[in-house]
């Protein structure tokens, strides 16, 4: 099973993590963690966008580095964000006005302006 993809292996269904443990420390927390959406793309798509930020974005040198051509970094680079925008939900307008007023950063009167 490719952990990074975080999908069960008998159903198909995301999968959460419930447990983890520091290895140094024998530290462990359990509850349920949700895996980010840069962790659940294949473990090849991983190392390529590690390498794209890691080169600021450079196209050209993704060809050098994977030995693939311009459209072929672009199509890639397409593949994996379509994947990304599955999982990516923005948070709506009024859940970020709530966490305003919870943060003490607007009143409830300015809150429910913005809300209108």
């Amino acid at each position: 099973m490719d952990i990074a993809k975080a999908r069960c292996p008998n159903c198909d269904q995301s999968m959460t993590i419930s447990r983890l443990v520091c290895s140094d420390c024998n530290l462990v927390l359990e509850g349920g963690f949700e895996v980010s959406p840069l962790a659940r793309l294949s473990t090849e798509d991983q190392v390529f966008v590690t390498a794209f930020v890691r080169y600021h974005g450079s196209i050209k040198k993704m060809e050098e580095l994977f030995d693939i051509s311009y459209p072929t970094v672009k199509n890639r680079l397409n593949a994996i964000g379509a994947a990304l925008d599955k999982s990516y939900q923005a948070p709506s307008a009024n859940a970020i006005i709530l966490e305003q007023i919870s943060r003490g950063e607007i009143t409830v009167s300015e809150a429910l302006e913005k809300m209108k």
